[in-house]
Formats: C-alpha cells, structure tokens, sequence
C-alpha cells in the first residue's frame, strides 16, 4: 500500500502491475475498503496494471477534511491517481458508491476513460430521508454500533453460508471507518443524483476522442441496489446493457469473484454493445 497527498489530504492506494498494461481503475463501495478487489486482483494483472484506492475516512485512507463531499471530490481523486500511474486514459470499474464516482466520470470526464464498469449503484439510491437519516444516526452513534445492522444487507443469505466470518469480518472494517466522513458520504448519496446527466441526448455535448464502453451489473439479492435500481441506471444512459448475478447481493467481487472477474475481463477485451458520447 502506498499514500498520495490529494488536495491536503492522505489517500491510500495500491498500484499493481505493469506499466506496460492499460490501468483499470477499482472503487469500492460504501463502508468497505479496496480489500473488496482482492479477489478478482490476480485474474486481471496478466492484462492489466490496477489501481485500486481507499474513499475518504475508509481503509487507510485519511478522514474528510471539509465540510461536504461531493461526487466530484471522488472523480478528482480518481484522475489524480491515474494520473499518478502515468495514464492518460483508463479502464474504470466502480461498485455502489463507487459506480456513483464512475457516473461522475462518465458525466465530466468521458475523454479520459476507455470503459465503464458500474455495478450495483444507480443514479439515484434510496433517497435523501433515508441518507440524511442515517448520516444522523451515524453521527450520534458512531459506525460501530450500527455495523451490525447494516453488513448484512450488503450480502445475499448464501454468501454467510458459505463464509460464517464474513459478516464479523466486514462489521470490524466498517467499526474502524471514520463517522463523519461515512455521514458525509451518506449526505452525498441523498443529495446528488445523476437523473438527466447520463445520457446522450440530455449530457452537455463534448469533444471526445471516442466513447465510452459502459456496461451494468446487479445482483438478484441486493437489498441497497436492487435490479429495478439498476434498470432505471440503464435506461438514464440510453440503454447501456445490464446484467443480473443470481443469488448475489451487493458486492459481487467479494461474493462471486470468479464470475465476476470473468464478466469484467470480458468487457475490458471487447467493450460492450452501448457507448455513451
């Protein structure tokens, strides 16, 4: 693991591979930390160089030092470690929160990807009562106490059943978060929302040397994301292809990482079917 000073503050990240291969960009979701790649790392390093990196008061990245967070701090880190990693163009794969930064970037930043990855994140998630209520509670009663109410929905039943320490696991990850940046974060996810920006039609027109290859996918058992979430995120961006994992929730890369890697390789080789301009 190493650290990157962006905008005053210490971001860690994990640049593997070699500098000959194009670089995919990982961003993980909510609550976890760039761990949620560590499967899927081997089988995408004989192709690639990776990027993976920590969001705001996650893993060892340092806590929010502002007032607010917005989607475009998140892609400013992004591009600032591309551009750490010598890449003028990348590959971008986020999950949850992190397909969020990756609807930023599709937004604001299209010249500089090569594909999009989005899963299990939409344009808009939950809604601003449910955020601004739980960046209250988070707050008041801090990520530790209310790890074990909220680790089980990023799962589907069968991936406890499969590992019985997955949710201690991820409930010790999320405890040693920071409260306030996660409350930020939530406030974030309340407040914007990329309804109208995605699409073709809609998004500022842009000189672009190609397009974007997007591709979706979802899990049949996601409680935060659920497929109807995904397909309204499909439809924002003009009909970017979506697929649905079954019997997986939230977190495909840690709940099918043979699949998913396999799904992901296959879209960074051939594209998808949609490009968004």
């Amino acid at each position: 693991m190493a650290f990157h000073t962006i905008n005053g503050r210490s971001v860690a990240y994990r640049l593997l591979g070699s500098d000959v291969n194009p670089l995919i960009v990982l961003a993980h979701p909510l609550g976890m930390s760039q761990a949620v790649w560590d499967d899927i790392i081997p089988a995408l390093l004989p192709r690639y160089r990776v990027l993976t990196w920590d969001l705001p008061g996650h893993g060892a990245s340092q806590a929010a030092s502002g007032a607010q967070i917005t989607p475009a701090d998140l892609a400013a880190e992004a591009l600032a470690l591309a551009e750490l990693a010598a890449a003028e163009r990348f590959h971008f794969a986020g999950t949850s929160i992190g397909g969020v930064v990756g609807q930023q970037l599709i937004a604001e930043h299209s010249d500089r990807l090569l594909s999009a990855t989005l899963t299990n994140t939409g344009a808009v998630i939950g809604n601003p009562d449910l955020w601004n209520t739980r960046a209250g509670r988070v707050r008041q009663e801090g990520l530790a106490a209310m790890s074990e109410e909220i680790v089980p929905r990023w799962f589907a039943p069968q991936a406890f059943e499969a590992s019985p320490a997955l949710k201690a696991g991820w409930c010790v990850q999320m405890s040693r978060g920071d409260d306030e940046s996660y409350a930020q974060l939530c406030e974030m996810l309340g407040r914007d929302t990329f309804t109208g920006k995605l699409s073709g039609k809609n998004a500022p027109h842009k000189v672009v040397p190609n397009k974007v290859k997007v591709q979706l996918f979802g899990g049949s058992e996601d409680m935060a994301t659920p497929p109807a979430t995904l397909e309204a995120l499909a439809a924002e961006l003009d009909g970017a292809p979506l697929e649905i994992f079954d019997g997986v929730g939230h977190v495909p890369s840690v709940e099918a990482p043979v699949l998913f890697a396999q799904k992901l390789i296959a879209v960074l080789s051939t594209g998808s079917n949609y490009d968004v301009a």
